[in-house]
């Protein structure tokens, strides 16, 4: 066996996990700010006019 070829390869695969770890991530920080804008949108539709009128007497 060729040790450096092995080395090489060893690196290589070394960079693809962390190339792959890091697209990941970044991937699933997109699924989790949809998900809370989506769940903000969805509590705003049930109640829209919540908060935006006060009724005063004296």
């Amino acid at each position: 066996m060729d040790i450096s070829a092995l080395s090489m390869q060893a690196s290589a695969l070394q960079t693809s996990d962390t190339v792959s770890v890091a697209v990941f991530k970044k991937a699933l920080e997109t699924v989790e700010d949809s998900g809370e804008s989506m769940i903000k949108m969805m509590e705003q539709s049930v109640n829209p006019n919540l908060g935006q009128n006060i009724d005063l007497r004296v």
